[in-house]
C-alpha cells in the first residue's frame, strides 16, 4: 500500500497518473497547501522540503520497515524500479527516459511554474518576470515538440515515467499562454494520453 501525500497540482498529478497505470493501491493523503499544512511537523518527517508530492510505502521491496520519499522525480523513479514498468529495461532508450525525466523536473517544471506564478498569482504586474517566463516556455515547448516529431513518446517508442513527469505541466498550456498550433507534435501527445484510462482515473480523483 502506497500513502501519496498529494495536492490537485502538476507535480501531484505525477505520482497519481503512474499509480493508476500500473495498479499499485495507494491511499490520497490530501495536503491543503494554501493553508500552510505542508509545513506542519508530520507532514515535514515525510517532505522535509515542505513540498508534495511524497510517498510512504508500506511494502518496500526489501521488505523492511516503511520507506518515505519527497521529490516527484525521486518517486517517479523509485517507483519504476520498484514495479519493473514504464522505464525501458533497454540501457539505451532507458537513458533517453531518464534524460527526459530529468529535463522536466530541472526545466520545464521550474521554468513553467514561474511562468504561473508571475501570471496569475504575483501580487503585483512584473513585465519582466511575465516576459522572461512566457518566452522560456516557449522555448521549452519548442524543445519538446521537436522530440516529440521524432518520436511518439519521449525518450523513444513507449509511454514512460518522462511522459508521466511531462504531461501534468504541458497539461496546463492555456494557463501558460500557449497556443498549442505552434507545437503540433506537442498537441497529437497531449491527446493521445489524455485518452489513457490510467489519465482520466488519475484526473477523475
Amino acid at each position: 500500500m502506497i500513502d501519496l501525500y498529494y495536492a490537485p497540482t502538476p507535480n501531484g498529478y505525477k505520482i497519481a497518473l503512474f499509480l493508476e497505470e500500473t495498479g499499485l493501491p495507494y491511499t490520497i493523503h490530501p495536503i491543503n497547501i494554501s493553508t500552510g499544512e505542508q509545513f506542519t511537523p508530520e507532514f515535514l518527517a515525510i517532505s522535509p522540503n515542505n513540498k508534495i508530492p511524497a510517498i510512504v510505502d508500506h511494502q518496500p521491496a526489501d521488505g523492511g520497515e516503511p520507506v518515505s520519499i519527497f521529490e516527484s522525480g525521486a518517486i517517479l523513479l523509485y517507483l519504476a524500479e520498484k514495479t519493473g514498468k514504464l522505464l525501458s529495461k533497454n540501457a539505451r532508450e532507458r537513458l533517453q527516459q531518464l534524460q527526459w525525466l530529468f529535463w522536466q523536473v530541472a526545466g520545464f517544471g521550474p521554468m513553467l511554474g514561474q511562468n504561473h506564478h508571475f501570471n496569475h498569482y504575483a501580487p503585483e504586474v512584473v513585465p519582466y518576470g511575465i516576459n522572461r517566463y512566457v518566452e522560456e516556455t516557449k522555448r521549452l515547448y519548442k524543445v519538446l515538440n521537436t522530440q516529440l516529431e521524432k518520436t511518439p513518446y519521449l525518450g523513444g517508442n513507449d509511454y514512460s515515467i518522462a511522459d508521466i513527469a511531462t504531461y501534468p505541466w504541458a497539461y496546463c498550456y492555456e494557463h501558460q499562454k500557449i497556443n498549442l498550433q505552434d507545437y503540433p507534435a506537442v498537441e497529437k501527445w497531449l491527446e493521445k494520453i489524455s485518452l489513457r484510462p490510467a489519465t482520466q482515473a488519475a484526473y477523475n480523483k
